[in-house]
């Protein structure tokens, strides 16, 4: 096991203890193949093998941003798990990059799907920075949305990210 620094807009993680931390949005297959593919495909921002399981990690950041899209938030990431779950199988096949055929097929043998949402929003909420969204009532809907892949998805901030996972901090 060992541990990955990665780095998604204003936050870094560490993953601690992992078998692999990579940023799946990044993946040549990904970009070149499965999205030219399949049209607006979309992926979660990492994929983490901690053992026998496997996480998809979203990460969204509205400290200093609203969230303007008009797909409600729970919809957004759902489609991206489900893509992200395709293109993985896809790329165990295709891949031309050695490596993330490497990574595909370890996922192929991971025996739980876990899905987290790092959601960072204003800590004082106000009128000018107001909560972008409801934090129970997202979770609720995407306990319902993914219940095909993770039926208790976490919700997570820097403060309570996951132990199991490793930490994260703003840079």
């Amino acid at each position: 096991m060992v541990d990955f620094t990665l780095t998604e807009g204003r936050i870094s993680f560490t993953f601690t203890n992992v078998n692999f931390a990579e940023k799946y949005d990044e993946w040549q297959h990904y970009r070149n193949v499965y999205q030219k593919a399949c049209g607006s495909s979309k992926a979660v921002d990492f994929i983490v093998s901690t053992g026998r399981d496997l996480w998809m990690v979203e990460v969204k950041d509205f400290r200093s941003d609203r969230r303007k899209k008009e797909i409600p938030l729970h919809e957004e990431i759902t489609k991206k798990v489900r893509d992200t779950m395709a293109g993985l199988i896809s790329a165990q096949f295709n891949a031309v990059n050695e490596d993330e055929k490497r990574y595909a097929r370890l996922v192929a043998r991971c025996t739980k799907l876990r899905i987290g949402v790092h959601l960072e929003q204003p800590r004082n909420p106000s009128r000018l920075f107001p909560l972008s969204v409801d934090p129970a009532n997202f979770t609720i809907k995407l306990k319902q949305q993914l219940r095909f892949a993770d039926c208790h998805p976490k919700v997570f901030d820097i403060a309570t990210f996951p132990q199991a996972l490793g930490s994260a901090m703003s840079i």
